[in-house]
């Protein structure tokens, strides 16, 4: 029969905390773009589908027509990254909290495995995070800056780019820059409608954008001037675009002076895939966002914890994510 300790340290016990723990998302998490499913592989097939329309010639009455070809199907496969973070608990740190032998010490280790397991699951959320800002750059990055994932390489195409020409005096364009920014998306998602853009700033990027002359005279008069003025980070909508300070930190971040246009509402555009953790309870089983086990150290010292989140982020058209300069 497990003892009280065993069933608080367990695989099950231990998943479940980490999992029901206080969600503080990100800002990425927060928009909710991405979609959010478990597989019980450690590898992910997306299906691409390389539609394409075309004019069709004229024939005499009756005569042969111009043959169509079917559309081409692409099976990609993507490896799903393995995140583990370990820390430990050790029975000297908790000494000072409990009494030995009462009937609250369970309590005590319990409220210390919580506080160390909320800590292993902010990085964890930190990590997804910076990988999901790597899908919208179209490519996503390890901590030590090598590619886990090129995604104009695996989807095909280019990253495009746009410079905004933001002014202080009579000579912004942004009028004009706007709707080539609308143009570009659509064009790069074909026939698939969208429901709105959101730009992701950059702290330099925004600064130009609330100086600019075209934005002060058609927003800032506006009944919202005041709140803006109040705060200058609160998002606003500009010519069908909406704006918003990301607030990033030095190693999760937007680069400085720089935007991203993203089209909302597209169906399958962002993905999260959670494979299961590489523990023999979890083989073949649907993955989780988060897993944590605890192994007990020799003469009962305390213990070791693993948390860990197996998940690949993807952006399914890169193209249609624009890349936003000041100049």
């Amino acid at each position: 029969m497990a003892t009280g300790y065993e069933k608080a340290f367990s695989l099950t016990t231990l998943t479940a905390v980490i999992n029901n723990l206080p969600f503080k998302p990100a800002r990425i998490g927060q928009l909710g773009w991405f979609e959010e499913l478990g597989i019980a592989e450690t590898t992910a097939k997306i299906e691409q589908l390389n539609g394409s329309l075309g004019l069709v010639s004229t024939a005499p009455r009756g005569g042969v027509g111009e043959v169509i070809l079917g559309d081409k199907r692409n099976e990609l496969t993507f490896s799903v990254p393995h995140i583990p973070a370990l820390a430990g608990l050790d029975a000297d740190e908790l000494q000072n909290l409990r009494a030995f032998g009462t009937e609250n010490q369970l309590d005590s280790v319990s409220a210390a495995r919580d506080r160390l397991l909320a800590k292993l699951r902010a990085n964890l959320e930190l990590t997804i995070e910076a990988h999901r800002i790597g899908a919208l750059k179209g490519l996503i990055l390890d901590k030590d800056g090598s590619t886990l994932q090129n995604l104009f390489t695996a989807f095909g195409g280019s990253q495009q780019t746009q410079a905004m020409g933001f002014s202080t005096s009579a000579s912004s364009k942004t009028r004009e820059v706007h709707t080539i920014v609308l143009e570009k998306i659509e064009d790069a998602l074909g026939g698939v409608p969208f429901s709105g853009v959101r730009v992701l700033c950059s702290s330099g990027f925004w600064k130009a954008l609330i100086e600019d002359k075209d934005v002060k005279e058609t927003y800032l008069n506006t009944m919202m001037a005041s709140a803006l003025r109040q705060d200058p980070r609160l998002e606003f909508t500009h010519m069908g675009i909406t704006y918003e300070r990301y607030r990033g930190t030095s190693a999760v971040k937007i680069d400085d002076n720089v935007a991203y246009a993203v089209p909302e509402g597209v169906p399958g555009l962002f993905v999260t895939r959670y494979a299961p953790a590489n523990y023999i309870e979890t083989v073949n089983t649907i993955g989780l966002p988060m897993y944590a086990k605890a192994e007990e150290r020799g003469m009962g010292k305390g213990y070791d914890i693993e948390a860990q989140t197996n998940p690949l982020n993807l952006c399914t058209r890169p193209t249609a994510i624009i890349k936003l300069t000041i100049s």
